[in-house]
């Protein structure tokens, strides 16, 4: 992989650049453009540049900065597939957030200088997951690096589905004994017993975005036998009580729908040798009316705290359709229009007189 660079000669043009691309193998460069070069499509439109692809070879046309991010977006999509993965729209897209994040010079501990990106990633036996987001890359490598971080944000930003990946990732290399998901099954109450079936067809139904992330991560015949041996354990948080988990990963998902006294109960079962993650969008708690999120509680709680890591997802980092993103953001602006609208109310409502 080679490539030359010019800057424009033409008056007034100082900021345009000009960069030829080449790639030794004509194979993955192929994968690299996309079908019908699609792949460059996406990046001419997000990137607002020209890039027209010439056999193994791309040139890049366009204002300085966003050339630059064009040249590392493909670059490090080329070194992924020279690594035996595919690519696909998703995850163009997520190289290119990256790239422009690096010239955002974000606060962000995880991006190497500019010449080159390195995106943090979760391998398993059945596949490799990159950051496609700076936020996830903070989050992946919090992950890696701390034994218990908070992930909170808004729904479709990879917070559980990561956190399912690295836990099955510690347990094929053995760092833990086993993984322990589990989710507040709060739609059931306290009245499982209601409910058709035994215990695990009763809580089945809330936990299956947790089986979801397995069977992606680890072949189905592999999660079944975990699962039958121990070494997997999907359970409601009520079974946590008591126990001490000890050489294992550790999830609660869902977290802003525990009470205060179930996130204090959780936390405390950390043991030895254990990572603990805890996921949850404080934004749709689902807990009757006057009920304090233990989520939210402890994000406050525990925010001096060492060693303890918050990562917060946004509304840019969600990585499902992009009208799931526009959704979020209308949703997020609304909110913020209602607070000071609310703060204004309640200054101008008047007074109650005081009872005689």
């Amino acid at each position: 992989m080679s490539h030359t660079r010019e800057k424009s000669a033409r008056a007034g043009a100082s900021d345009m650049a000009h960069i030829m691309l080449t790639f030794e193998d004509n194979r993955l460069a192929g994968s690299l453009f996309g079908q019908y070069d699609e792949h460059l499509a996406i990046i001419e439109e997000k990137l607002k540049l020209e890039a027209a692809a010439r056999g193994n070879q791309v040139e890049i046309r366009g204002e300085a900065v966003a050339a630059e991010q064009a040249r590392r977006t493909l670059e490090s999509l080329y070194e992924r597939l020279q690594g035996g993965a595919e690519i696909g729209r998703k995850d163009v897209e997520g190289a290119i957030r990256m790239a422009v994040a690096q010239d955002d010079q974000l606060d962000l501990p995880t991006l190497e200088n500019k010449g080159r990106m390195s995106l943090a990633q979760i391998s398993t036996r059945r596949r490799t997951i990159h950051a496609r987001t700076p936020t996830q890359d903070a989050y992946m490598r919090a992950l890696d690096r701390s034994e218990l971080v908070f992930g909170v944000g808004p729904a479709g930003t990879g917070k559980t589905y990561l956190a399912v990946a690295y836990a099955a990732m510690l347990l094929e290399r053995g760092a833990v004994d086993r993984i322990i998901l589990s989710r507040p099954a709060v739609e059931a109450g306290e009245r499982l017993g209601f409910l058709p079936g035994d215990m695990k067809e009763k809580v089945d139904p809330y936990l299956r975005p947790l089986y979801d992330a397995l069977y992606d991560m680890i072949p189905a015949e592999k999660v079944e036998r975990a699962l039958a041996a121990g070494a997997i354990e999907i359970a409601p948080l009520a079974f946590m009580r008591g126990r001490t988990l000890s050489n294992a990963a550790v999830i609660l998902d869902e977290a802003q729908n525990t009470t205060s006294m179930q996130m204090k109960m959780f936390l405390t079962r950390l043991g030895e040798n254990a990572r603990m993650v805890v996921t949850g969008d404080p934004s749709q708690v689902d807990l009757p009316p006057g009920q304090v999120s233990g989520l939210v509680e402890a994000l406050r709680v525990l925010d001096n705290v060492p060693k303890i890591v918050t990562v917060r997802f946004k509304a840019a980092d969600v990585v499902r359709h992009p009208l799931v993103q526009s959704i979020v953001e209308a949703y997020e602006d609304d909110a913020s229009q209602r607070r000071p609208n609310a703060a204004q109310a309640a200054v101008r409502a008047p007074r109650r007189p005081a009872p005689e």
